[in-house]
């Protein structure tokens, strides 16, 4: 069956409707990788757009900045 099918090969299977796609079925392991993986391209590309837009700072003052927010706990 279809459910068999998506967690042994962890992958969609892709139904069609009149031979054209309609729906994708996957196992809830592979959606939320699928998930986090768009997750983790979302915040690379917020990350980039910082650097084009020169949003960024030292790596030496951003530890400092966390060596003395550990020191105030």
């Amino acid at each position: 069956d279809i459910s068999s099918y998506c967690h042994a090969y962890n992958e969609p299977v892709f139904i069609t409707k009149n031979g054209k796609g309609d729906l994708a079925v996957m196992s809830m392991e592979t959606y939320e990788e699928m998930a986090g993986r768009i997750e983790l391209y979302s915040k690379l590309q917020e990350g980039l757009a910082d650097v084009e837009a020169g949003n960024t700072r030292p790596f030496a003052d951003v530890m400092a900045d966390l060596r003395h927010r550990r020191e105030r706990r």
